[in-house]
């Protein structure tokens, strides 16, 4: 039996320093695919939904590479997932800077890029409940931040990259950028404190010590979580996330450019998005430990619905930044309620598997909404089906989360 052991230190802070890192990496160059889509029209002359495809394909290979990565996590641990799998990010960016058809890029930014978004998503989420029983919500949010920090840098710096050099040197440079950074911050990985005898911030010294490591016993598998129906609410709730988050990401630059404002422009709605995130991931985490999951959940979906319907007939920037700001915010406290929503029903001794199985239903939300929303452009010549689609998204959100019967919070099967 482990012996749990009291430090000045608690090694946790470390993991989401390093969770930080690879969060931005990971997140914030995806959050960047719209500064890359016009350059992507002018230079192949693609449809938009062959261009949103792209991201469609790395959204399907997320959520099966998700399903495998929290699996190998939970059985051998997160570092050399990160370290092995999570190095696919940067091979496939910088691939991208070699792509002549349809084929190759689908392959290059769907298969190889969207493999390593993939494994690094779940183990990572996954491990930052296992160091954290209290401020399970305030630490997620600062891990995902990260996302929204790179999002708000690394969109200008995109589009800077682009107009100077070309989209192909781009994607060079952020290769180069994923391959280092991911490589450093997944070396201090550990799965659990049981690890180095510490114990979960805020775990009890009498429950942890019996269970030889509280984060490795408690809750159900993933097995039993199906046989529930709160996994199935979830699952939608999962599902309308990931649907309105990726369609809004992929296609708000391009309607942008649209409108009639430059590349810098429409990066910098991206960025304000981004930012805004930053705080809302932050803030909205230590609130959603005090008020519970679920309230804040439920709220996100509502601002959400309501700043896409704002997006219906916005045709001046400072409508567009509106929307960024409400969005951002919104979409940022989806983020980083999600995982401890999940943690709080089903416990985390099988977190992975269970997180693994809701991110793939979320990105069967996001295959669907880049290419759906690019195809109803192609066909109607306008963003407006696709905007209310993203807020029927939330509210599909919305009710499965009303549905959602707080007895499940405890756990228990139906």
């Amino acid at each position: 039996m482990a012996e749990f052991v009291r430090t000045c230190f608690f090694y946790g802070y470390v993991i989401v320093a390093a969770a930080f890192i690879v969060w931005m990496m990971a997140w914030g160059t995806s959050n960047t695919y719209g500064v890359f889509f016009t350059p992507l029209l002018e230079e192949f002359g693609w449809s938009r939904a062959t261009i949103a495809g792209g991201r469609s394909v790395a959204s399907g290979v997320i959520g099966l590479v998700g399903l495998v990565a929290g699996g190998l996590s939970d059985r051998f641990g997160p570092r050399m997932v990160l370290l092995i799998l999570g190095s696919f990010l940067g091979i496939g960016y910088m691939l991208m800077s070699r792509v002549e058809s349809v084929w190759q890029f689908y392959l290059v930014y769907g298969v190889v890029a969207g493999a390593g978004m993939g494994a690094i998503a779940v183990p990572v989420m996954a491990t930052i409940a296992r160091w954290f029983v209290k401020r399970r919500g305030m630490m997620t949010g600062f891990m995902q931040a990260g996302s929204g920090l790179g999002g708000m840098l690394l969109s200008p710096l995109a589009a800077w990259l682009i107009l100077g050099y070309d989209w192909r040197f781009a994607f060079l440079a952020f290769g180069l950028m994923a391959l280092v950074l991911v490589a450093m911050g997944s070396l201090v990985f550990k799965r659990d404190p049981s690890e180095i005898g510490q114990l979960p911030y805020g775990a009890d010294t009498a429950v942890a010590g019996g269970h030889a490591g509280h984060a490795r016993g408690q809750g159900i598998t993933l097995r039993e979580s199906v046989r529930t129906s709160q996994f199935w609410m979830l699952g939608l709730m999962f599902l309308g996330f990931g649907f309105l988050r990726t369609t809004i990401l992929v296609h708000i630059a391009p309607h942008a450019n649209d409108l009639g404002f430059s590349l810098t422009q429409a990066a910098s709605v991206l960025a304000t998005m981004s930012g805004v995130g930053v705080i809302s991931r932050i803030i909205i985490g230590r609130v959603a430990d005090a008020v519970g999951y679920r309230r804040i959940f439920m709220g996100g979906y509502a601002v959400v619905a309501a700043s896409a319907l704002s997006l219906l007939g916005a045709d001046e920037m400072w409508r567009l930044y509106l929307f960024a700001v409400a969005f951002g915010l919104s979409w940022g406290t989806l983020a980083v309620v999600r995982m401890p929503l999940l943690a709080e029903v089903f416990g985390v001794g099988s977190l992975g598997a269970i997180l693994g199985a809701a991110e793939f239903a979320a990105e069967v939300g996001a295959v669907s909404g880049p290419f759906l929303a690019g195809w109803l452009f192609d066909v109607t010549g306008s963003y407006t089906p696709a905007f209310l689609s993203v807020a029927g998204a939330a509210l599909l959100g919305l009710v499965m989360c009303w549905l959602l019967r707080p007895l499940a919070m405890k756990g228990a099967h139906d």
